[in-house]
């Protein structure tokens, strides 16, 4: 009996690594369903189902075993990291109120999913944070990074959920040349346009997702990767808006 407790112990730790594998995979899995079903379907609801989808991973993933510290919500690190989102926002908008001074920058802000201001705004404090911010930031700086975390050093879990992150864009960037007339004037709006907007679009959020990772890691907070998010995406659709005005 003595004998075979160590290769029975063994046994089970590895099982349950397999498991823990294939909770994370079939997480995934379900992520990118989401974001499918998101972006090719017109239903009202549809376009919730990410958020949901977000929200119920992260219930899950309390239920078996994360902490609030592993999903970057520790109490601890509030502090740390509202002083971090304060910083980042007004960094980033400065960094955008330079470019839309700069007319040939300024072409790339003109987007036309923002041309009324006052549909920017409202998507700017409440569309992106509820349907885009919030969720991906629990999913990929969270629930994803939290497990990967749990098996890994810091270094390979951002690579890694950088990775998923730029792969999550495809989709969102499939129309990316068509709908804004900076990026359509610099690649094209033919099909070599397309194929350059969405690996440039995958490229650029997944080096967004290494500085988001290694803020979440830095941290220990979720904080820091909202503020970045929203004000990349929030600022973002309110200078389409005044870029179109400016034009």
């Amino acid at each position: 009996m003595t004998d075979h407790a160590p290769s029975s112990l063994a046994g089970r730790l590895v099982a349950r690594r397999v498991r823990y594998y294939y909770a994370l995979i079939g997480l995934i899995a379900v992520m990118f369903a989401a974001e499918s079903v998101m972006h090719f379907t017109y239903y009202t609801w549809s376009r919730w189902i990410v958020t949901g989808t977000a929200l119920v991973a992260t219930g899950l993933a309390v239920g078996s075993g994360l902490r609030a510290a592993d999903l970057g919500l520790s109490r601890d690190t509030w502090a740390r990291g509202a002083r971090w989102a304060g910083v980042i926002i007004v960094a980033v908008i400065v960094v955008i109120g330079v470019a839309l001074a700069i007319p040939p920058l300024r072409e790339l802000f003109r987007n036309e999913a923002f041309q009324d201001l006052p549909w920017a705004l409202w998507s700017a404090f409440v569309l992106i944070p509820a349907l885009t911010v919030i969720p991906e930031e629990l999913l990929f700086r969270g629930v994803v990074t939290g497990a990967l975390l749990r098996r890994h050093s810091p270094r390979v879990a951002i690579a890694l959920q950088a990775a998923l992150f730029g792969l999550w864009h495809i989709e969102s960037s499939l129309g990316l040349t068509t709908g804004n007339e900076g990026v359509g004037d610099v690649v094209g709006t033919g099909s070599t346009g397309a194929v350059l907007g969405v690996l440039g679009a995958v490229a650029f959020t997944g080096g967004s997702g290494v500085v988001f990772g290694w803020l979440r890691v830095k941290t220990g907070s979720l904080l820091p990767c909202l503020a970045l998010h929203w004000a990349a995406n929030g600022v973002g659709a309110v200078a389409a808006a005044l870029a179109w005005q400016l034009a």
